[in-house]
Parts: structure tokens; C-alpha cells; sequence
């Protein structure tokens, strides 16, 4: 393959990505944030969110949809059937939700990451995505590289040996 033509697109935070066969999906500083990966393995379309909150319906404006949750996941399976995807070729594997703060008083910690993970598990669940792949959870940072030509993610973690999913 001619590595001159792989493009290797960054997503930020409260942003996502699609792309085709055989560019990669970037996302850096996955705390409490979720990577959501979708995967069409027929079509060969990646798709890449980088949530950063449960739900929209806390919120009175909502200028960016991919940082919630429940607006970010329903747009990415839109983005990604522009580009040929079909929702029943569709897999899920979800990375990040970490809980980043710790202290002595519990009822102080908002646990945001285990809130970002049950509401993506939740979404993808009521659109019959199924989630093939979870390394969530956790108190570290992370980075995911989603590959366009086989859905696998590489997963890189301060401290720890790159693992993929």
C-alpha cells in the first residue's frame, strides 16, 4: 500500500471523523472523554467521536453535538452513511471514560466517565449498534488510532504497553 496516500485525520475533543479505507482516525486525550468507534466492516467506513458529556438535555444551548453523547452518535451514523455505511454493518468499540480526580469525599466526585460510557453504551444499544470492544474506565489518559481497513484500534496509555482492540 502507498503510505503517501494514507491520510491519518485528528478528531478533537467534542468532534468526530469519518473516513474510507485505508486512512486512520486520531484522537488524543481521552480522560473522562469517550472515543465512540464505529466500524461499517462491509463498506470499510470508520467513523471516530470524541464526546466529552452524556447528554444535551442538561444544557439550554447546545452549539456542538458531537460533545454530548446523545447528539454525537445518532450525527457520526449519519456521517458515516453519506459515505456508504448501512446501520445493520455497524459495530461499536468504546474507549476513555477514565476517572481522572480522585479524593477522600466521594459524594464531591462527579464521576463524568462512568456517566459518558453508560450513556454511549445506552445509545448505541437503542440504534442496534452492538459493541464488539470496551477498554474503558480506569484513572488514565488515553490515545486511540482507528484504522479504516479493518476496524482496529490502537490503544496507547502513559505508562503502559500499546494494546489494540
Amino acid at each position: 500500500m502507498d503510505q503517501a496516500k494514507l491520510k491519518e485525520v485528528h478528531v478533537g475533543i467534542a468532534d468526530l471523523g469519518v473516513v474510507l479505507r485505508p486512512d486512520k482516525l486520531i484522537t488524543m486525550g481521552l480522560g473522562s472523554c469517550v472515543g465512540v468507534s464505529l466500524y461499517d466492516h462491509v463498506a470499510r467506513v470508520a467513523g471516530l467521536l470524541h464526546l466529552m458529556l452524556p447528554y444535551s438535555t442538561y444544557f439550554k444551548n447546545v452549539d456542538k453535538k458531537p460533545k454530548f453523547a446523545d447528539l454525537g452518535i445518532p450525527l457520526l451514523v449519519d456521517e458515516m452513511k453519506k459515505k456508504g455505511a448501512r446501520l445493520p454493518c455497524i459495530t461499536a468499540k468504546l474507549v476513555g471514560g477514565a476517572q481522572m480526580f480522585s479524593g477522600n469525599d466521594e459524594k464531591l466526585i462527579l464521576n463524568i466517565g462512568e456517566k459518558n460510557v453508560a450513556a454511549a453504551r445506552e445509545i448505541l444499544k437503542s440504534m442496534g449498534i452492538k459493541i464488539i470492544a470496551e477498554e474503558v474506565g480506569g484513572n488514565v489518559g488515553r490515545t486511540i488510532i482507528l484504522d479504516s481497513s479493518d476496524g482496529k484500534i490502537l490503544i496507547r496509555t502513559l505508562g503502559k504497553k500499546q494494546m489494540e482492540i
